[in-house]
């Protein structure tokens, strides 16, 4: 009888191993910003249990930053995150296994106030300009581009720069401290439900300088490794977060439940980020938006001298997953 529940007591163990194997197997790890929008599809899938509906468990981590997201991921603490892809192909050129797969079609904007003079990229000159992401974000590089291309102005020479983090921005233009914003597509949202303008956005200045493809500019980025061995776990991930995207632009009941976690009371702000955010769902992605993306790093070579893309101006293989 002793034998008998040694035997399946051991018999327990090991089963219970086998199932916290197949759990661990299942399981996706994912970094996210506390205020992104990757947090809003995170809710809904767990809300929904789209998650359990494909078979897999999610754990997440809260990032402070960006560049939080990146470390975590570089570290191995971290499956999948939310960046861009000029970053991958960085990476990519330095012999990491890091890629992408498209996420969201937004851009960062030019934002002004309504009254203002400015009605183009022109009429900055002597004018005092906001920049988030710093001198070597990639729509500050492409806006100088545009702006030598179209105007024969060196928008580096010719304007106040002053660069900082998007809130502080948005508020410096809210007190008249500066007279236009570069800012990311959900800071200019919320400026434009407060009867701000948009000169431009990414999507304007691409088509400027003879790019129409519409480019996703964020994307999930993982270790390529990570996803040839785990191809089910993130094909069941993005199909959960395809509908989630789905249930929060189509469903008003979903968008009452995300509205907590966008930290807004404004209404029309709430719902200006909705609208933006459903514009920018991917809907083409294939071998004419990747060319996209190689004539793209290739302006950011030229513009950032290589500061951001590194020596070659060529894009590495393997940026795009598959």
């Amino acid at each position: 009888m002793r034998m008998q529940i040694i035997i399946s007591a051991f018999l327990a163990l090991i089963t219970a191993g086998h199932v916290l194997a197949e759990t661990d197997d299942r399981k996706i790890r994912i970094g996210m910003l506390a205020f992104g929008t990757l947090n809003w599809e995170l809710a809904v899938i767990q809300e929904e249990g789209l998650d359990k509906a494909q078979g897999i468990t999610m754990e997440t981590t809260p990032l402070a930053s960006s560049e939080a997201g990146k470390v975590a991921l570089q570290g191995g603490s971290v499956d999948l995150i939310v960046s861009d892809w000029i970053w991958v192909a960085n990476q990519r050129s330095r012999g990491t296994d890091v890629t992408f797969l498209p996420y969201s079609s937004n851009h960062g904007a030019l934002v002004v106030p309504a009254d203002s003079p400015i009605r183009t990229v022109g009429d900055l000159e002597g004018k005092r300009l906001g920049i988030a992401g710093g001198g070597l974000d990639k729509n500050w590089l492409l806006l100088r581009a545009l702006a030598q291309r179209h105007y024969k102005l060196d928008l580096e020479q010719s304007t106040n720069q002053v660069f900082g983090a998007p809130p502080l921005l948005n508020l410096q233009l809210q007190q008249g401290k500066l007279d236009a914003v570069l800012n990311y597509w959900n800071f200019a949202a919320k400026l434009e439900a407060q009867a701000y303008r948009r000169v431009t956005d990414g999507r304007g200045i691409l088509q400027g300088l003879g790019i129409s493809a519409d480019l996703p500019s964020l994307g999930y980025v993982f270790r390529e490794r990570w996803a040839n061995s785990h191809e089910d776990v993130l094909s069941g991930f993005l199909k959960a977060a395809d509908t989630a995207k789905k249930s929060i632009c189509e469903s008003d009941a979903v968008w009452r439940k995300v509205v907590p976690l966008t930290r807004e009371t404004d209404e029309r702000v709430q719902g200006s980020l909705r609208r933006h955010y459903c514009e920018g769902r991917v809907r083409i992605w294939g071998e004419g938006e990747k060319k996209a993306a190689a004539a793209i790093y290739e302006l950011l070579h030229l513009a950032g001298e290589g500061r951001l893309t590194g020596k070659s101006g060529k894009l590495p293989n393997g940026v795009f997953w598959r």
